[in-house]
């Protein structure tokens, strides 16, 4: 009996750890993957690249159930991640693991009560969310269609 237990908790483990890293999404490789530096020379003036892969530190993953990322650039911003059509999900503790997306890289104006609420799915309290966004944020958003968790 402690062996059929020991063996089924292994089993368990070893799917839980599994889910943590790997593809989601499309399928897609590490190839050609470039920096979110390399990112902001190549959007310039651009409001829209597509296609385009990235590689960065995973920062931010919403708590509720991993439907949004924030990954940090090398200036120290985080850029936002969604995933299209809400078609797939983060694992909810891969804050600090590497990441390699792909997909569009936009301009997005978000507003207050959309930041409010990413703020609150990423942990923050509702008032303290109330207090930092007063005002719509224009900034760099992304859309992956795959993405790899290392």
């Amino acid at each position: 009996m402690k062996h059929i237990l020991f063996s089924a908790f292994l089993i368990i483990a070893l799917f839980a750890t599994a889910q943590q890293t790997g593809n989601f999404g499309a399928k897609i490789t590490p190839d050609g993957a470039i920096s979110m530096t390399e990112l902001h020379k190549k959007m310039g003036k651009k409001m829209e690249l597509s296609p385009v892969k990235v590689k960065a530190p995973i920062t931010a993953v919403c708590k509720k159930k991993g439907c949004w990322m924030t990954l940090k650039d090398e200036k120290g911003q985080d850029v936002r991640i969604t995933f299209k059509d809400y078609a797939f999900f983060m694992p909810l503790d891969c804050t600090g693991k590497t990441a390699t997306i792909e997909g569009k890289a936009y301009i997005n104006v978000t507003p207050v009560e959309e930041l409010r609420h990413y703020a609150v799915d990423g942990g923050m309290t509702e008032a303290d969310a109330k207090k930092k966004f007063k005002k719509p944020s224009k900034e760099l958003t992304f859309e992956a269609t795959g993405v790899i968790i290392e």
